[in-house]
């Protein structure tokens, strides 16, 4: 007979391959047209600065943009997540003009990107 106070725990340590990122450019002119793929060669020359052509080259995927609010959602292997990062970190210009990379939220899930609580607004018409 099974002991039934007997309990099994699991627990999952990396258990998604990726993570996700959603990121935002800040221009210091704040008005400039940039392309999906000219927001994504310019994260690669931010990896080719800080690391050089070999760590340039890991693969991660541009899977949204929005050009308007200059927004990205990355997916990238959970080896590739600290050298993204910190290449994002340390990126400062564009076409001579200085900028900074914002990252947003960060998530194992990307389900997790789809809301933030933090922009969470309510309407009129709840009450208590």
């Amino acid at each position: 007979m099974e002991d039934p106070s007997k309990f099994e725990r699991y627990v999952y340590k990396n258990a998604s391959v990726y993570h996700y990122m959603k990121i935002s450019l800040v221009l210091e002119d704040g008005n400039k047209y940039i392309t999906d793929a000219q927001f994504k060669q310019l994260i690669i020359c931010g990896l080719k600065d800080l690391y050089g052509e070999v760590g340039a080259s890991f693969p991660f995927d541009l899977l949204k943009y929005d050009q308007n609010k200059l927004t990205g959602i990355l997916r990238v292997y959970n080896s590739g997540l600290v050298k993204l990062w910190s290449a994002l970190t340390l990126l400062g210009s564009y076409q001579n003009e200085a900028c900074a990379f914002r990252v947003l939220q960060v998530s194992p899930f990307l389900l997790a990107l789809s809301g933030n609580s933090r922009e969470l607004q309510f309407g009129d018409q709840l009450t208590l």
